[in-house]
């Protein structure tokens, strides 16, 4: 009976030290930022669409960017931050990826760049994803140095 009311005591001793999390807002919060990064996205696409680019090109472009965009702001302290305050939001696939992958590079970046940034990128990611990456960029240049249709859109 003592452990009865030792959890009891327990449990109200944790409900009242956790905070209550704000379920409604962190939603929006996730919806809007979540929406507006989706928003940057289309507005790259119609960019490089109304300069004459195919679809197909054109959502290879948005990725790229994305990608750049969240591993620069990442790497600039101001992703985490983000992050943060959308919480789920912030993670659509690409960015969070991105950010997945060069959080840990900057956190071990004092060990160097093989065993530190290498190494800990490895880790955190998978390595089949980011040799996935690695390779469709190698197959990419390869297409368009050897394709004569990819170099006049170029």
């Amino acid at each position: 009976m003592q452990s009865v009311n030792t959890n009891k005591d327990y449990q109200k001793y944790v409900d009242k030290k956790s905070p209550n999390s704000p379920i409604l807002k962190n939603c929006f919060n996730a919806f809007w930022v979540g929406g507006l990064i989706c928003v940057i996205g289309q507005l790259i696409f119609d960019y490089f669409m109304f300069r004459g680019f195919s679809k197909d090109m054109c959502g290879t472009i948005v990725s790229i960017s994305l990608i750049f965009i969240s591993a620069f702001l990442t790497s600039i302290n101001i992703f985490n931050r983000i992050g943060k305050f959308a919480g789920a939001g912030s993670l659509i696939p690409i960015t969070g990826f991105a950010n997945s992958i060069i959080s840990p590079s900057i956190e071990y970046k004092s060990e160097g760049y093989v065993m530190g940034v290498g190494a800990k990128m490895f880790t955190v990611a998978g390595p089949v994803l980011v040799y996935g990456i690695c390779t469709s960029v190698l197959v990419g240049l390869v297409y368009l140095l050897f394709n004569t249709q990819a170099i006049m859109l170029v």
